[in-house]
């Protein structure tokens, strides 16, 4: 264990001590909720009184809701794409010769494997849960409708989705060689991530085949716990003070417009079978990614 800690603590230093990574690492998610509120932010309240239609909503409750999406979309992102930047420093250890140098010494390959894994997951974990603290201040700002179930279960998603990430990132990076194949692919992923995960759009205004091939990625089902947590609240209020039926039908609406609730072919996906598809893929990926190390050392 003692090994293990300094290959991880040796790890983290590595990457912070890049000044220039570690500051576009921590303000990119302050960034990206910028550009977010300021540019895409008239688009959801526009969105949510559409959706909505008929139905009275105050100014502060529509501001509640879009504060919900923005910060989920914004979580579910950047729990994947700060993975992929964290996880340079395995390709750069490869590229500078760092990695031949560890290997000589009597360290197990395995051990070195994990400390790659668990030092992405540390530092983008806590790049993850400053952009979360940052997210939770904007929530209050325009209205706070969070219980603590919904936080405590936000919590929770940002941990899974940040597994999530580690394990994706790690199985892609073991075939990158060279700086260039590290940006290219960050690129990529920086870029069609929010797309695909349905973050920067609800999966409903997509086209038929590409909303249920969408259904088949595991990101999605994160995204869609995430904005079930931070807008149900939110959500649940724009039905009080209405009849049973018109308040049940606000409701779903809303949920169904904001991917709260999410449906495969048609059939609603419970909450738990969201965490059991996320934990299942979060497991093959690390499957894949021992099997790809255990390949390497013989």
């Amino acid at each position: 264990m003692k090994t293990l800690s300094y290959l991880i603590a040796r790890n983290c230093k590595v990457y912070f001590r890049d000044k220039g990574v570690f500051f576009v690492s921590l303000m990119a998610p302050l960034i990206l909720l910028f550009l977010f509120v300021a540019f895409l932010g008239n688009v959801y309240r526009d969105s949510i009184r559409s959706v909505a239609e008929g139905f009275p909503l105050s100014d502060a409750l529509v501001e509640s809701v879009a504060a919900g999406w923005l910060i989920s979309s914004l979580l579910a992102v950047c729990a994947v794409t700060i993975a992929f930047t964290a996880n340079t420093i395995m390709v750069q250890d490869r590229v500078t010769g760092q990695a031949a140098d560890i290997f000589v010494s009597p360290v197990p390959r395995s051990l070195v494997a994990l400390g790659y894994f668990l030092s992405t997951f540390f530092v983008t974990a806590a790049i993850c849960f400053v952009a979360l603290g940052a997210g939770f201040i904007y929530i209050g700002v325009a209205g706070w409708r969070l219980s603590a179930a919904d936080v405590f279960l936000t919590l929770a998603d940002t941990l899974l989705l940040t597994l999530f990430g580690t394990a994706l990132s790690s199985v892609v990076c073991h075939f990158l060689r060279s700086q260039g194949a590290v940006t290219g692919v960050q690129a990529t992923v920086s870029a069609a991530y929010g797309f695909l995960c349905g973050a920067y759009m609800p999966i409903g205004n997509l086209a038929t085949g590409l909303k249920n091939a969408i259904m088949f990625l595991p990101g999605t089902y994160g995204t869609g716990l995430l904005h079930s947590h931070l807008m149900s609240g939110a959500i649940a209020e724009a039905g009080e003070g209405l009849p049973a039926e018109a308040a049940a039908q606000i409701v779903k609406g809303m949920k169904d417009g904001f991917d709260c609730n999410l449906y495969f072919f048609g059939n609603a996906v419970p909450p738990w079978v969201c965490y059991l598809v996320l934990a299942a893929a979060t497991a093959l990926l690390v499957g894949v990614y021992v099997l790809l190390c255990a390949k390497k050392r013989r």
